[in-house]
């Protein structure tokens, strides 16, 4: 491998061009009209156009993305996360042209990518799974039949992909002709496919997913587990790992779990198992995401590797780098996904230019991103800008300077998300760890109130400004009068401290 091929944009173009680099690989980029601009055109050794702006015209055309390999003389191709990641067609398209793909065989994405068979041959291979079709059920009368059997409520999802398209939660028997009608025109639009099938919905689930590597030796190791359930219309906004709810025998149990689920389908390279876990901490196997997840930076931070790394090396048909028993976990690490949207227009996204943009920074703070000042978001891909991610030694300690590093985020000329993500960071639910794929849901209305209704926060950073002016002037009379200081704590002083605290002071 001498020279990849980034098949992707934004964060995800600009992660995999760093390890390349590093790796001492050359890089090409691809971009559609609207990324003429993006950094990770600028950031790349070569560039090529794709065409107009829609995906469909440009990230999507696997004969340009190819016609592009053969101009620049790529010998490999990463195709990062969304878009042609877990096509097949392209896996196969790419070996065809004699190129390698930095992913898993298309034989694995196959028999992963649809989803009612991935749960027969998980059942087959002795991962448990949630009650359900093993088919897809085309027609409402019959459906609405097994949703009797399996007991309400019941999930449509979509047979032929994920991410929350096509997936509806239904509660009683009398929504179901509608919901189901929905679920079909959605996975048909998102996926090409209409095919839906019914799962038994899990009571208060969590949302917790196990990082599998795998090489073409045989070799497969579980990397530890992400916490996903703080999600926004099954969209995952916020990803911690460990997870609060899993203790060292449950996570053994369940990494071993996802070695069985990768091996039963051939599988190489980086994957995720996803799992709901319900309230007595029963785990179920969800579906296997065959690409690097974006929220894999939080397992980078707690383990220490790279997997942008790892992935290089498989592909070349390298053994791991390393066993099981040598991969070892340390502190805590939360992710936030900042997007261009607007929480208090039902999320609108929010695209436009950039005018000021300030970044955090500081020991443990990592901010993926694939915007820079002056850019345009465009309106044509996903609007996430970035993820911010804050590791530390324990839980709190992250969530703090997660919280703290929100505060220093500054994106002028488009309505962000930033302010959403800090409140749901103060949730108590969150702190405390005990919360569900619910939690978004039930504080909708306090976490997507109107800035200008947060009084509360204005008053704390007064009372913090009026207590370092009476400690100032406390200080002077001291120093005049050569008393000492009053130890007592004034309210002002404790509304103060607790300003600090919401600002995600430590």
């Amino acid at each position: 491998m001498r020279k990849v091929l980034i098949a992707n944009r934004g964060e995800i173009a600009v992660r995999v061009t760093r390890t390349c680099r590093e790796a001492g690989l050359e890089t090409v980029a691809v971009y559609s009209e609207a990324d003429r601009a993006a950094p990770h055109v600028r950031l790349a050794d070569e560039a090529y156009p794709l065409g107009p702006s829609p995906s469909r015209d440009s990230y999507l055309r696997i004969d340009k993305i190819l016609d592009v390999a053969k101009k620049s003389g790529a010998d490999a191709v990463h195709p990062g996360y969304g878009f042609l990641s877990e096509r097949p067609d392209f896996a196969r398209a790419c070996e065809d042209a004699r190129l390698i793909f930095i992913g898993p065989p298309a034989s694995s994405m196959e028999a992963m990518g649809v989803k009612t068979s991935a749960r027969q041959r998980m059942e087959r291979a002795g991962v448990p799974v949630v009650p359900g079709t093993q088919e897809p059920i085309a027609d409402a009368v019959e459906a609405l039949e097994v949703a009797r059997g399996i007991g309400f409520p019941v999930m449509l999802k979509a047979a032929a992909g994920g991410g929350g398209k096509g997936m509806k939660r239904i509660e009683r028997e009398e929504d179901f002709p509608g919901a189901f009608a929905a679920a079909k025109r959605e996975s048909l639009s998102a996926f090409g496919d209409d095919r839906v099938y019914l799962e038994k919905f899990v009571t208060k689930p969590r949302h917790i997913e196990i990082q599998i590597f795998a090489d073409a030796h045989g070799h497969c190791v579980y990397l530890g587990e992400r916490e996903c359930s703080v999600q926004r219309r099954q969209q995952k906004v916020i990803e911690e790992s460990p997870s609060a709810l899993v203790d060292e025998p449950m996570r053994r149990k369940m990494g071993q779990m996802a070695v069985r689920a990768a091996l039963a389908v051939g599988y190489v390279g980086a994957g995720t198992v996803e799992c709901l876990v319900d309230a007595d901490r029963n785990f179920y196997f969800l579906e296997m995401n065959t690409r690097l997840q974006v929220e894999h930076p939080v397992t980078e931070l707690v383990t220490g590797l790279d997997l942008v790394r790892w992935q290089l090396l498989v592909a070349q048909g390298e053994s791991l780098p390393a066993e099981q028993e040598q991969i070892v976990r340390r502190g805590h690490a939360i992710e936030a996904r900042v997007y261009a949207e607007d929480p208090t227009r039902n999320f609108l996204p929010a695209p436009g230019r950039i005018e000021h943009l300030r970044l955090p920074g500081g020991p443990g703070v990592r901010n993926d991103s694939g915007v820079a000042q002056g850019f345009t978001v465009p309106i044509f891909y996903d609007p996430m800008i970035s993820k911010l991610c804050a590791w530390h030694e324990t839980r709190e300690l992250a969530i703090r300077r997660l919280r703290y590093a929100l505060s220093e985020y500054v994106v002028k000329g488009i309505t962000t998300n930033v302010t959403y993500l800090k409140r749901v960071l103060d949730l108590p639910e969150f702190r405390a760890g005990d919360y569900d794929t619910s939690l978004l849901a039930r504080n909708h209305e306090q976490l997507t109130r109107p800035p200008g209704d947060g009084l509360d926060e204005l008053a704390l950073a007064a009372a913090a400004i009026f207590q370092l002016r009476q400690d100032e002037q406390r200080s002077r009379q001291v120093a005049l009068s050569g008393a000492s200081a009053s130890g007592e704590r004034s309210p002002w002083r404790e509304l103060g401290r607790q300003a600090a605290l919401r600002r995600g002071g430590l």
